[in-house]
């Protein structure tokens, strides 16, 4: 059966994948002048900031019970920095929403806008890393099997 801690490193690839392949489609939106790219990257904001919301709840699902020591710093660090990262992706996707809405997303705006997305990118790549580090420097939810099952 799946405990609830294992959904969210099962979600976390989404928003990862999502705002990362988004921003690069903005880019490539910017240089190319195809609509198609700026477009995509807007859609994929959305969907990685959902996803990002599912992740932020699950691991905050996944991280109770932990309750003293070293892990339970290393995951006080790494739920903050995805909760830096929700919020940088709730910012910049409402703002992109507000550009879209009013038909405003360009000249200054559309680089703010690109500013917003690339610190989010920037800190869903800080929280990933911490993430990684509490897999592999503390070894949390690894579950060690030694042929006894």
């Amino acid at each position: 059966m799946i405990d609830i801690s294992h959904i969210h490193p099962m979600l976390v690839h989404f928003p990862i994948a999502l705002l990362i392949a988004g921003f690069f489609s903005d880019v490539l939106g910017l240089f190319v002048k195809k609509e198609f790219f700026t477009r995509a990257g807007f859609y994929l904001l959305i969907l990685g900031t959902l996803g990002a919301i599912a992740a932020v709840i699950t691991g905050h699902m996944a991280g109770d019970g932990i309750e003293a020591g070293s892990l339970k710093q290393a995951v006080e660090v790494h739920e903050d920095a995805g909760t830096l990262t929700l919020w940088l992706a709730l910012i910049t996707s409402a703002f992109r929403i507000i550009l879209v809405w009013f038909e405003k997303y360009r000249g200054a705006l559309k680089a703010v806008a690109l500013v917003l997305f690339l610190a989010t990118v920037l800190s869903v790549a800080r929280t990933g890393y911490y993430g990684g580090e509490l897999v592999y420097k503390h070894a949390a939810g690894v579950e060690l099997s030694f042929g006894n099952n």
